[in-house]
């Protein structure tokens, strides 16, 4: 029995699939933890399959391949280490954390609740397994927690009372505005109910919609925190844990998070570099309208992949305006990226002789603006397919929600940061940006939107003097009333007593749920709130339901 342990939590960005990549890393990991003189470390939940495999579990081969990697892994020398991959037993697959020591598979424990909402499947690939027991490691009897294990009193509650002297709690836990709050205070429960100190690892990635933050954490029996990994970065760092009479101490170094719109910018940067990253696109190409959302998504574009990366067009029309021709010039030049320019006003005439006949007799309306779009989306879709850079969609929330947006024009692109942020947000994000350089990012530091970018009325420029409010309420009064349908699910007679007009809110559910088929076509994108479009929020496309 030992009364002191090293434990390296190790907090890692790994790769969904790609078995032979995260076993590498994982090895990374083990040499660093050794140098660091750790006992033991600590992975993210299922390390060796990166999180979510999704149906990857189903394919009996990934299974095959990944079992046959910890099995490698565990020959390996180094310190003991705690794996997560998908596990075949007895003719079912768990999600399982193995106890790698001595050069064997020392113990195995599997994932009892398996979660089933928002953008979680488990139930769908994994079988759950039963509550779990504590595995004992140098004479230490560690409380193996698989992520949502935590979530809930049970597994802690048969740990405790099974004789467990620390809990450990391996974790892919995406990020959410706000949600490290409610991290550590499930934590701080569990080890109210348990007496227990407790170690939360999680992985730092961005894996399509959903971005994992890290921000590792330890909290002694008194919920005291002792250790803070810094969030949104790659590391593998040490905690030291000393016996104290009938209970363990757990010391470690603090690291403030990252809070508010500091930790939306990293979400969207790390989302984005990931995705370009792990998909093996050479940069991202996007038009840059002289508006805020094209000039924030650039902005993001540049911090997270570098300015020789991005790649921005001007699409002119006629209706463009002096002022957004000058504006988009200034943003590229603040950001430091290149700028061609290709007028949509041949596309436009061509279009409009081909149709002339068909539309005969037919006044001019929303058809011609959308064939603006469509044609600034062909443009970019044709510089993608020549050069291989992924086309960036800059349409933002709000403007999702109520379809404020069109298919096979601006909506087309291969990714969206922009996609779970509401427009108010957005604005917020371009002032908070001006004055903050963000951690790790590749942009360069001051002002990087013009001001004039943001104090002008938002405008697709499809028309004259068109501002979005011709249609759209006032994005505040918007916001808020999105917030509350689609976050918040209340209904209408409670949002009108926030004090909103009852025929504005019953318009804006109607663009809601009208807009939806448009939704199931836009590209993935960085999932920041606790509600976002997509695996989080599945309406049907044919819904009668009207309040």
């Amino acid at each position: 029995m030992t009364d002191t342990l090293k434990i390296a939590a190790a907090q890692l960005d790994l790769t969904v699939g790609d078995v032979a990549g995260n076993l590498e890393r994982l090895r990374r990991a083990r040499a660093e933890a050794a140098a660091l003189g750790a006992d033991l470390v600590l992975a993210p939940e299922l390390a060796i399959a990166g999180y979510p495999p999704e149906d990857l579990v189903l394919k009996p081969a990934f299974v095959d391949a990944c079992m046959a990697a910890v099995r490698t892994l565990a020959a390996e020398p180094g310190p003991a280490l705690i794996a997560g991959c998908p596990w075949r037993q007895d003719d079912k697959v768990y999600n399982a954390a193995l106890l790698l020591d001595g050069g064997a598979i020392a113990a195995t424990r599997f994932k009892h609740e398996l979660p089933n909402y928002g953008v979680f499947d488990e139930k769908r690939v994994f079988a759950p397994g039963p509550a779990p027991g504590p595995v004992v490691f140098r004479g230490v009897r560690l409380g193996l927690m698989i992520c949502e294990d935590m979530w809930i009193p049970d597994v802690t509650e048969t740990l405790a009372e099974t004789g467990a002297e620390i809990l450990l709690v391996p974790n892919g836990s995406p990020f959410e505005s706000d949600k490290r709050d409610v991290r550590v205070q499930l934590a701080a429960q569990r080890v109210i109910e348990s007496g227990l100190p407790l170690l939360y690892v999680n992985q730092v990635a961005g894996q399509d919609e959903l971005v994992f933050d890290g921000g590792s954490f330890a909290l002694d029996a008194e919920r005291r925190l002792r250790f803070q990994a810094p969030d949104w970065e790659e590391l593998v760092a040490l905690t030291t844990w000393r016996r104290a009479g009938d209970g363990w101490t757990v010391e470690g170094e603090l690291t403030p998070p990252t809070e508010g719109l500091a930790g939306i910018w990293q979400a969207m940067m790390l989302g984005l570099r990931d995705y370009v990253r792990k998909n093996r696109f050479p940069g991202v190409v996007l038009g840059l309208s002289g508006g805020i959302d094209s000039a924030l998504s650039a902005a993001v574009a540049v911090d997270a992949l570098g300015p020789d990366a991005v790649h921005c067009v001007m699409l002119p029309s006629p209706y463009t305006s002096r002022e957004s021709l000058e504006d988009a010039a200034e943003t590229a030049r603040l950001l430091g990226v290149s700028l061609r320019t290709i007028s949509i006003e041949p596309a436009m005439r061509a279009f409009k002789e081909m149709l002339d006949e068909s539309f005969k007799g037919r006044n001019e309306d929303i058809t011609e603006e959308n064939i603006q779009s469509r044609a600034r989306g062909v443009t970019l879709m044709a510089l993608s397919n020549k050069f291989g850079w992924m086309v960036l969609s800059t349409g933002n929330k709000s403007e999702m929600s109520v379809g404020y947006s069109t298919l096979y024009g601006d909506m087309c692109g291969g990714y969206s940061v922009l996609k779970d942020v509401y427009k108010t947000t957005v604005f917020e994000l371009a002032r908070w940006r001006n004055g903050a350089l963000p951690k790790n990012a590749r942009g360069p530091a001051g002002r990087v939107i013009p001001e004039r970018v943001i104090a002008k009325p938002p405008t697709a420029e499809l028309k004259p003097n068109q501002t979005d409010q011709d249609t759209l309420p006032p994005y505040p009064v918007l916001d808020d009333i999105l917030e509350c349908l689609v976050e918040l699910e209340l209904p209408v007679e409670k949002i009108v007593a926030r004090g909103h007009d009852e025929a504005t809110v019953r318009k804006v559910w109607r663009m809601l749920d009208t807009a939806e088929y448009k939704r199931r076509q836009a590209p993935p994108g960085v999932k920041i709130t606790r509600r976002a479009f997509g695996r989080d929020r599945r309406y049907p496309i044919t819904n009668g339901f009207r309040a």
